[in-house]
């Protein structure tokens, strides 16, 4: 049996959907609360403190915020895993930085 996954050297391809599958099913559970607190604005209620004084559409939009950057992550991994060129893991880690980047300065302007 040639050409799978997981003999020889595999096909980059299929090593990026086994990795793109691997993190989905990491951040499968923090993905779906991002969309239930998005989808759901009273859970603003749920965290009290400042974030419960938050303007409603800044709470509603930094999740749903975070819950896109979160389904796009495993894309973004495949992607990488399956070019596994250098420059292609760096256009991917800078564009995943930028994300996480993107949301501490949401965060700190509707959440804090």
């Amino acid at each position: 049996m040639h050409g799978g996954v997981l003999s020889g050297g595999g096909s980059p391809g299929l090593w990026g959907a086994l990795i793109g599958l691997i993190i989905f099913v990491f951040i499968a559970v923090p993905a779906s609360a991002a969309i239930k607190y998005a989808t759901h604005p009273a859970t603003q209620q749920l965290f009290g403190g400042r974030l419960s004084d938050a303007t409603t559409g800044g709470y509603v939009a930094f999740w749903w915020i975070v819950a896109i950057m979160l389904i796009a992550l495993p894309f973004l991994v495949g992607f990488a895993v399956a070019r596994m060129s250098a420059r292609t893991v760096i256009i991917v880690a800078a564009v995943v930085i930028l994300f996480v980047i993107a949301v501490i300065i949401l965060g700190q302007l509707f959440v804090f």
